[in-house]
Order: C-alpha cells, then structure tokens, then sequence
C-alpha cells in the first residue's frame, strides 16, 4: 500500500471509532441527498411502546367478570374505568386520549398479534420492527424497505427517529432513517474541525468515498434539522419529561414543514412483572399526556388531517396476574390509531375473547402486517407486498 494511502485508511479507521452513534447506524453506502420524489403530503408517526405493555390493562373490559377473577389484585375497578362503549373503558390514566376517542380522531385495533408468537422481547420486537413472520430472520425494517422501495435519492432525515441509535424499523437494505435527539446537539457534533476537513476533504478514492458521504450526508441533515427546529416554536403545554420533548421537536418539525415523512420515538419500561400497576399507570399518564398534548398541536395548525399516528407495543401480557401483581410476556395486544382521516374512529374489532385462550394467552385475531399493509398502500401510497413479501388483507382504518 503507498504510503499515502495508508495514511489516509488509518486517518479513515480512527475517525470511524470517533463517529457519534448516529452516524454508525447509517450504514447504507452512499445514502441519498433529495427526499422522496412522491409522499403524497402524508406523514407517519410511530409510537413504540417497549416491554411489552399490559393491553388488559389498558383498555379494561370493565364488565367482564374472567378478566377480575384472572386480576384479583391487579385488575382495573369497573367504578375507575373511563367507559367509552358498554363494555370497555380506559384505565383512567388515559383521561387525556378520551376527548380524542369521543371526537373521533382514535381507532383502537383488538388483539393485534401473528402466528406462532414469540414471547421474547428481543424477537417480538425484531418481528415488529421487521415486518416479517416468526419464522423469519430479515435484516431489515419495514419502513426501511419502504425507503428502498420509493426512494429516488432521499435525504437521510426522510425517515426520522428521536433516539440516539437507528432501530431496525428505519434500516432499510439500500437507505436507512436518521437517529436524532437533539438538533441542537447534532450539530455541534458533527461540526466538529475533525469530521468536518474529512467531509471537504474531495481528494478521496474508494476506500474513503462511504464515510466521506456519510459524513456530508450527516452534516447535510444536522444543519437542515437544526435550521427546521429554529422555525416553529409551539406555544401548547406539554409535559416536562423526555418523551413530551419528543412529541413536541416532531411537531413543530411537522409545522415547519420539514421534509422529513416518518417519525418514529420510543417509551420503554413497560414489562411489568412485578407490582405492575404503579410503574405502568405512571407509564401510560406520560404517553397520554404527551400524545394529548402532540394531536392538539398540530389540530391547532391544521396538520392532524395529514398525519397517522400510531403506536404499538411488541406484545401484551398473559391474562392471569402472577404471584407479584404483576404479569408476564403473553400474545396479542391492542395498536392505536390517530389522526385526523380515520374511516373507522373508536374501536374497530369486538375485545379480545377471554373464554377462548391459548394455553393462558390471548389468540390474535388481527395479523399486525395487515396494519402495515394498510399503512404502505392507503396512507404512503406504496404496493404493500414488496415491502412485505406477501400479500394481507387491507383493513378499512384509513
């Protein structure tokens, strides 16, 4: 190897190691720098709920006598539920979600789930996040095959998650998602003198060309993302916690009319084995709260026609509590849906059947890639069965 090209290799090598974590997970070569070339003005936002939140107890099935004598200790009272039909209601955490429930801007999906179940937070999530079957290992997301599918030269920040790290969901096999949590702080560290003579260093040859666009691609969207943030500042009250600051950088992302389509943030903590009812109670008022506070805003701006929420969790609990009020990894879950254009507001299938158990565990009843299939072909306007490899019957949410 000439020696300059051994420099440069070690130069490239080092400044790898020094990369932020959100520069790794773009790992595609040569990401892209336009967005999409049709989004149909429609955004998505996915909420991801990790651990593996209670559905039972989320949406209570407050008449129904199996679910108390499964939940002596634990089971939400009939007297505490915030009754939306005659036979289901709210935990009464989610008071924030109910106006939005009764002014029809909420779908709520019953027993989400897929065969042969995985009660592995690790592989449910991979399911999940992948859109493949249990039997499956694929090593990319669905949104991410999204992004291959349809992108025609994309900006990185297409596809944006507020989390330090890539999740599988965005990493597509030719074009990834962004990480991002702060655009303050992305900027500064990406404009570091280090990184940014090697991004304007053009005299580069092939083994330099992946972290010099990486580099350039990054830098493109920090300064982009950061400018869009300086646009809109929301005047609506949201919570002072970590997931409320999320909500509210993407919507006044969204106002700013950033070019970004998808959204994707997380809140984690959710499996509850022990004294589940606290840690999950106090989990589900920070989802309400911040999620109450997101769909107000961009209402308020008259975005929430163009904007599908959704959010879901990588599988519910098993129906009988355990010997520590709490309970443990189980099958099928609810998902919600917001937004502005549902065609089927409120619940949108019967509750989940609690006669009719798998071995303690609810039976799925709704595929979630029939969700995805939904989402790709009647909100982002894109063939469902290349993204998926399969064909699933749409349903009427959307």
């Amino acid at each position: 190897m000439k020696r300059r090209n051994f420099i440069k290799n070690s130069v490239v090598a080092s400044a790898s190691l020094m990369l932020p974590s959100f520069i790794k997970a773009m790992n595609h070569p040569f990401g892209a720098t336009t967005s999409l070339s049709s989004t149909n003005g429609k955004r998505l936002v996915v909420i991801q709920l990790s651990g593996g939140n209670d559905g039972l107890n989320t949406i209570i099935p407050y008449r129904n006598d199996i679910y108390y004598r499964s939940r002596p200790t634990i089971g939400i009272q009939r007297k505490q539920a915030l009754r939306l039909t005659d036979d289901l209601g709210f935990n009464p955490v989610l008071a924030p979600l109910k106006n939005l429930f009764e002014d029809g801007l909420m779908s709520i999906i019953n027993s989400v789930g897929y065969p042969n179940p995985s009660r592995s937070h690790f592989r449910s999530m991979d399911i999940w996040q992948s859109g493949s079957g249990s039997n499956q290992y694929w090593q990319s997301g669905w949104l991410g095959r999204y992004l291959d599918n349809n992108c025609n030269d994309c900006t990185a920040h297409h596809s944006l998650e507020i989390d330090d790290s890539l999740s599988l969901a965005l990493k597509g096999n030719d074009n990834n998602g962004f990480a991002m949590n702060n655009p303050n702080l992305l900027k500064k560290s990406v404009q570091g003198k280090f990184l940014t003579s090697i991004a304007n260093d053009h005299d580069h040859d092939e083994n330099v060309a992946y972290l010099y666009k990486t580099l350039t691609d990054t830098q493109s969207s920090a300064q982009y993302l950061f400018e869009k943030s300086k646009t809109f500042k929301s005047n609506i009250q949201y919570p002072n916690h970590g997931f409320g600051k999320k909500l509210k950088l993407i919507s006044e992302l969204i106002t700013a009319d950033s070019d970004t389509q998808i959204y994707y943030v997380s809140l984690g903590g959710f499996d509850t084995h022990a004294f589940q009812n606290n840690k999950q109670n106090k989990l589900l008022k920070t989802y309400a709260d911040a999620v109450a506070a997101f769909v107000k805003d961009l209402k308020s701006n008259q975005l929430l026609d163009d904007t599908l929420i959704m959010t879901f969790s990588e599988f519910g609990r098993r129906v009988q509590q355990n010997g520590s009020n709490g309970t443990d990894h189980g099958t099928a879950n609810n998902v919600f849906m917001m937004g502005g254009n549902l065609k089927k507001p409120g619940f949108y299938n019967e509750a989940p059947n609690l006669l009719n158990l798998d071995n303690g565990d609810l039976k799925y009843e709704v595929d979630f890639r029939q969700i995805y299939a939904t989402v790709l072909e009647k909100w982002l306007g894109t063939n469902h069965r290349g993204i998926l490899g399969d064909e699933f019957k749409l349903l009427g949410m959307v």
